[in-house]
């Protein structure tokens, strides 16, 4: 299974009820996919993720998976508690998921080989190919990496910590015993603004959020990277994704929830976020509004 292109988060959808909207989620995901996503990671963390009981997620699996109808592959999120994110691998993967992004584990700090074991142990329980994600409280060390990157189901590894340091010695102790099929990935909030640097380490792809509600500014940003087209990635950044990150950064949690009122102001009804997060403010909407049309603007759509 290799993963390319632009990798797509999708929210997850909540009626007037504050209920799991599944059309409506169907929906998102198929424009998505058909928009050009390479992959699709559903009840993530730009996903609420955290907010999402047992029988919400399965549903949010089956029908993302339902919606890709095979045209890429759907990965979802598993972490939490270890039983928990057990529960969960095995529901991903009756639900048709293609493969799992393990999420940090539950509050603890934990040392490189405990969190070796979580992996091991949500890898067994599911079944699925496996992307490890380092993020918070989840910092693996190269070693550890490179002995989960043994296990066949152990499939990459999506780098949300941003220490280039410890990234460049992982990429390079796996390298030397998994080779160069083991994939990585740029998993930073708004990874846009970073992937010139992690293209230096040879990191080529990422996840892109603004994917979720501007796929044509996410598209062109991807075609002028690849393409090299130096010219475009800079007013992209600066005028769309460097605005975005200014707004993002004043409120914890924005990160989800300016995703989810982007989506909104795109002409998609997904609701609110659950808490503890926060929806945006009137004002700050106002702010994302301007922000998607210069964007749309540099693009010339």
């Amino acid at each position: 299974m290799r993963l390319e292109g632009v990798l797509f988060f999708p929210v997850t959808p909540f009626g007037p009820d504050g209920d799991l909207a599944e059309q409506v989620l169907a929906q998102h995901v198929e424009t998505g996919v058909t928009a050009g996503a390479g992959g699709v990671f559903t009840a993530c963390g730009t996903g609420e993720f955290n907010a999402l009981g047992l029988d919400e997620y399965t549903a949010a699996v089956r029908v993302s998976v339902a919606a890709a109808g095979g045209r890429v592959p759907v990965f979802a999120g598993a972490g939490g508690t270890l039983p928990q994110a057990r529960e969960l691998a095995r529901a991903a993967a009756a639900n048709g998921a293609d493969g799992l992004l393990i999420m940090p584990p539950y509050l603890v700090s934990s040392p490189s080989e405990g969190l070796v074991r979580y992996v091991r142990d949500i890898t067994e329980a599911g079944g699925l190919p496996v992307i490890i994600y380092q993020r918070n409280n989840a910092r693996f060390s190269p070693a550890g990496v490179a002995e989960l990157a043994a296990i066949p189901e152990v499939i990459g590894f999506k780098d949300g910590l941003g220490d280039l340091d410890l990234l460049q010695r992982i990429i390079l102790t796996v390298r030397e015993s998994a080779g160069a099929d083991f994939t990585f990935f740029n998993g930073l909030p708004t990874a846009e603004l970073t992937v010139p640097a992690y293209r230096g380490l040879g990191v080529n792809l990422y996840s892109s959020a603004a994917f979720a509600f501007a796929p044509e500014i996410a598209l062109a940003f991807y075609r002028a990277i690849t393409s090299g087209d130096e010219e475009l990635v800079r007013r992209l950044l600066t005028g769309f994704y460097r605005p975005l990150v200014e707004l993002r950064d004043q409120v914890p949690g924005y990160a989800v929830s300016l995703v989810k009122a982007g989506v909104r102001l795109r002409g998609l009804d997904v609701g609110g976020v659950r808490p503890p997060l926060v929806d945006p403010s009137p004002e700050h909407v106002t702010e994302l509004e301007k922000i998607i049309a210069a964007g749309l603007e540099i693009i010339g759509a």
